[in-house]
């Protein structure tokens, strides 16, 4: 079922309210102040059945100039728009504001309302009428019907409403399955049941129970109660008006502006890149850094304006931009917004943010406008490859990638995978967690780590390769451990490296030994085996063979990263045929009895304490044993 939202606009005192109670039967001006005065100060809302069993919300936005901040929070999220123009006054300053904000946020569909045509002749209304089609030109309305009405005799009420649920008809559906998102536009407290929002559900679904995050901040809530037009419902969907009894916040907790959305789903910022267009009749330029007023979602921020191509912006232009906020705010990527100048405060533009979580940009910076660019004209899947490129080094996972989007997981894997067989991106699954890299920042570490590898054998020509462990901190600092070990898995597995214990080399390397060294090995092997459990130090193995100095340590190094010697910890070594041996002394022991001490296991070996539990803690170290207080037992 569509679920749509109707806006109206235009001029204070040009019908607006009125035109509403001839369509509801309602009044949406609930203030007393308002109703005194005759004029609309908050946003108004209610709600009617279209001919065709829809049931549309309603918004009545104020008119006046002194509240057009809330006429920005109302419209956001309007599907079809209703412009309201009095007949005996005609286009007023405050209609075409109005109706630039409206073609700003890239509203489709609408038409006008001439309301008041009772008080004045047909002649008049013709000639307004004319003086209406020639100001919507070249915009969203340009063509559309123009509905005379009298809301005090009802003359044309029907043919507005037939209009209304025939653009209803044609609208798309909203998407349900996409991120839930409410701009807060109203708060309030009922005694008995506490604070209450309202908004616009821009996408998604929300229902009972769920718990909500107040963004920006940390703050949390869940959902008591839910009303879609005056009645409790137990799911709220995109596109419907909502009212939510939130359990868990004060009044004081949340205002307007704020957006409510999943917990954990949305990343606060304090900079939005855009692409901002000038009205044509704007009669002032845009300077690099002028302060400005940005209306996005529901929400007023001051910012200062950063232009990335130019030094000013002229009326009609359109560029890239940055905005440097004055407070945090949440966005996402499509979301439309308005800018007015600081002071004097009046509309001169709009755009759509490209990236609501940017970094900072350098002005003039080609690359980063050709990035931009891919994120204004580029498909989902695009703008999704570019975010994972962006990130690349920090190995985002589907669920931080979701928040930098605004997207929900799930959709994010789709793109995920989508990337993955047009071999554009890697990605590593965890437990839980599926972590994602560009194809193009696996070539860049691969390529550093391969020319790391290569300057590492020119100078140890004797060793096996760089640890695993050092390698990773290195070049995958940013990777958790087991995302670092299957990107140098991939590695082994393409045939880039080859892993010799926990030694990488490149694939083709090898250890040469001169005679020399071969003899310098054979002399050590000798030392290690003559006394297998009193093995010499490191140290002592230096002048071995009147080798020069460092030869018999590289060769030593070489030796314990092939296996021949087996490291036990920094002092001792032993030979891979001792250590061997003492394994099958230990288990043929433990056949026979439960468990061993540490004396015993030193008496069978014929060693000292020292070398005795060196070996057992190397056991306990590998899980071949496991220790209960004094004794080892085999570790099952």
């Amino acid at each position: 079922m569509k679920h749509v939202i109707i806006g109206t606009a235009g001029h204070i005192d040009h019908g607006k309210t009125t035109l509403i109670r001839a369509i509801t039967g309602r009044n949406t001006d609930r203030l007393k102040e308002e109703q005194e005065r005759g004029i609309s100060i908050e946003l108004g809302f209610t709600y009617f059945d279209l001919p065709s069993n829809q049931r549309a919300g309603i918004i009545d936005v104020p008119g006046h100039e002194k509240f057009i901040k809330n006429m920005l929070a109302g419209v956001m999220g309007i599907d079809i728009v209703l412009l309201v123009v009095a007949a005996d006054e005609g286009i007023m300053p405050q209609t075409l504001e109005h109706l630039h904000i409206l073609d700003l946020l890239g509203i489709k569909k609408g038409f006008v309302v001439l309301t008041k045509t009772d008080l004045v002749d047909k002649e008049w209304i013709d000639m307004v009428e004319e003086e209406v089609e020639s100001e919507i030109l070249g915009t969203f309305l340009e063509k559309s019907p123009i509905i005379r009405v009298s809301s005090t005799t009802k003359a044309g009420i029907n043919e507005v409403i037939e209009i209304i649920d025939q653009y209803a008809n044609e609208l798309e559906e909203k998407d349900t399955k996409d991120m839930p998102r409410l701009p807060v536009d109203r708060v309030f407290t009922i005694s008995g049941f506490g604070t209450v929002v309202t908004g616009t559900l821009l996408s998604g679904q929300l229902s009972i129970g769920e718990e909500l995050q107040v963004f920006p901040g940390q703050r949390k809530a869940r959902i008591r109660t839910l009303q879609v037009h005056d009645q409790y419902a137990k799911t709220a969907y995109g596109g419907q008006r909502v009212a939510i009894n939130l359990a868990g916040l004060k009044k004081d907790d949340i205002q307007r502006g704020d957006t409510l959305a999943p917990v954990n789903s949305m990343s606060d910022t304090m900079m939005l890149d855009v692409k901002i267009k000038l009205l044509k009749g704007a009669d002032r330029y845009i300077d690099n850094r002028t302060r400005l007023r940005l209306y996005v979602g529901t929400k007023e921020i001051l910012c200062r304006i950063v232009l990335l191509d130019r030094e000013q912006l002229g009326p009609g232009e359109e560029t890239y931009a940055q905005l440097r906020l004055e407070e945090e705010t949440v966005a996402k990527r499509g979301d439309k917004f308005i800018i007015r100048f600081y002071s004097p405060m009046y509309t001169i533009g709009g755009g759509e943010i490209l990236e609501p979580n940017p970094k900072k940009k350098k002005r003039f910076d080609e690359k980063a406008l050709k990035e931009l660019e891919v994120k204004e004209k580029g498909t989902s899947i695009d703008i999704t490859e570019k975010i994972i490129e962006d990130n690349s080094k920090n190995f985002p996972t589907t669920k931080e990638i979701a928040v930098l989007t605004s997207m929900l997981e799930e959709s994010v894997r789709d793109e995920v995978q989508s990337l993955m067989e047009m071999k554009k991106v890697i990605s590593f699954q965890l437990t839980k967690d599926l972590h994602v890299i560009h194809k193009n920042y696996y070539e860049e570490v691969k390529n550093r780590i391969i020319e790391e590898l290569q300057n590492f054998h020119k100078k140890y020509p004797l060793r096996w390769g760089m640890s695993k462990e050092e390698i990773k901190n290195k070049y995958l600092g940013n990777a958790k451990p087991r995302v670092g070990d299957s990107f140098l898995d991939n590695l082994v597995k393409e045939g880039y490296l080859s892993q010799r214990l926990e030694n990488l080399s490149i694939i083709d390397f090898e250890i040469n030994l001169s005679p020399l060294q071969q003899n310098i090995r054979e002399e050590i092997l000798k030392k290690f085996n003559s006394s297998p459990y009193q093995p010499p130090k490191k140290e002592d193995l230096d002048t071995i063979g009147n080798s020069p100095k460092g030869e018999a340590d590289e060769v030593f190094i070489s030796m314990v990263n092939d296996g021949d010697i087996v490291k036990l910890n920094e002092e001792l070594h032993l030979s891979k045929e001792a250590y061997e041996n003492a394994v099958n002394i230990l288990k043929e022991y433990l056949k026979e009895k439960e468990s061993i001490t540490t004396g015993e296991f030193r008496d069978l070996l014929n060693t000292n304490r020292k070398v005795a539990i060196a070996l057992l803690e190397y056991f306990d170290q590998i899980k071949l044993t496991k220790r209960e207080k004094d004794i080892r037992v085999i570790n099952k």
